[in-house]
């Protein structure tokens, strides 16, 4: 049902609807001018800063020249991300665009801003999937399709309204992944200053101490737990269970060769190391014989050993003594591992040098649930906003 004082109609109807220009090596003609080949996002307007050239005719680029304002939505993706909408901010002044984008300009029926919004809708609601025509593993928006998909717009003082509510929302949300992006920096900082010791807590000046790696983590090897949980170890998310990954399970159904892992130990992807693909386990279950599990000894505290080997100098090490003749097939065997040579500091520096970077992960954390929250509820008021279900006070002029 279609709001009262609304109109549904084909987007044509709002505005006109253009494909860019085929890139092909025949085209000679004229001189070359920046063009665009995706819509590249940031901060839902169009990211120009890297940009391909193509030759076009004077005629042919008063066709294609993009203006402020136009949306420009990508025609060829994959299915989830297929008609993703940005808006061109007009610069460069001078830019084309190619046929992997449709485009959108606003007439005097449509904001601009507002038509932004409802597009993004139609891709968080599946409309542009709907409509979209899959070929293998990309889906077009076809631009015709587009051009005659009917949508429900409201008066253009009531869109330009909607707009302003949903325009101090991105801001929100922007600033806060922002602030999200600060945070995980001034960690990454945090580790690099701490865990090599250019930077020392005051309470603590002992020298650090040299150690073999065989010598402060053991490798444990049991088996024949099959009645553990499956756990599974991420690159982002630590030891976690298999069954909260989300992707098939490819485990085998004999269970009786997978390793042990408990509370405390550190598990490690044995052909990923050289990526950094370890956690700490506050787990107790079984692993893939893939892994490698590794249990801290008395010189080192667990958690100090978890941020340690996501450190960028030593996740080099460890590309350095993984074995293999490509990339596919290299692995870091505890055989090699406990071979590696570090300074540590005492355990009491690794325990309050790891409840810094603890307070840091924690304060990320709470940055991405609130990011994660801003961002389902502006989704929420999208679909109350832009289809008429719940309707903005709009001042008479």
């Amino acid at each position: 049902m279609v709001p009262e004082g609304w109109l549904k109609e084909e987007v044509s109807f709002f505005g006109e609807i253009n494909t860019g220009r085929q890139r092909a090596p025949s085209f000679t003609k004229g001189r070359l001018r920046p063009y665009l080949r995706v819509a590249n996002v940031f901060d839902g307007y169009i990211d120009a800063s890297d940009l391909n050239t193509m030759m076009f005719t004077d005629s042919e680029f008063s066709k294609y020249q993009l203006k402020h304002g136009d949306i420009l939505l990508n025609e060829g993706q994959s299915a989830e991300l297929v008609g993703r909408p940005a808006m061109y901010i007009g610069t460069p002044e001078e830019c084309g665009f190619q046929n992997t984008l449709v485009r959108f300009r606003a007439n005097h029926r449509a904001d601009p801003e507002y038509a932004l919004q409802r597009f993004r809708l139609c891709l968080y609601d599946g409309t542009f999937q709907a409509i979209s025509k899959k070929t293998t593993s990309i889906a077009h928006l076809g631009t015709s399709r587009f051009a005659k998909l009917k949508l429900a717009w409201p008066p253009l003082a009531e869109q330009k309204k909607i707009a302003k509510i949903l325009s101090l929302w991105d801001l929100a949300i922007t600033t806060s992944e922002r602030l999200l992006i600060i945070s995980q920096q001034q960690k990454k900082a945090l580790m690099a200053a701490l865990l090599t010791g250019k930077k020392r807590l005051k309470e603590f000046d002992r020298g650090w101490i040299e150690f073999s790696f065989k010598d402060i983590f053991k490798e444990r090897t049991e088996t024949g737990n099959s009645n553990l949980p499956l756990l599974s170890i991420t690159s982002e998310g630590g030891v976690v269970n298999r069954c909260d990954v989300g992707r098939k399970d490819t485990s085998n159904a004999d269970k009786s060769k997978y390793l042990r892992i408990c509370i405390g130990d550190i598990g490690y992807n044995t052909m990923r190391m050289w990526q950094g693909v370890a956690g700490l386990s506050n787990l107790e279950g079984i692993v893939s014989p893939a892994y490698t599990v590794l249990t801290p000894q008395a010189e080192v505290d667990p958690l100090y050993a978890a941020y340690l080997f996501k450190l960028p100098e030593l996740v080099h090490v460890f590309y350095r003594h993984s074995q293999g003749m490509v990339s596919d097939t290299w692995n870091l065997k505890y055989s090699h591992f406990s071979k590696i040579k570090w300074f540590f500091p005492e355990v009491s520096e690794q325990k309050a040098i790891a409840s810094i970077l603890s307070t840091a992960d924690q304060e990320i954390e709470a940055l991405r649930q609130k990011l994660a929250c801003l961002k389902q509820e502006k989704k929420a008021l999208m679909q109350q906003l832009l289809t008429g279900k719940r309707r903005v006070k709009v001042e008479a002029a």
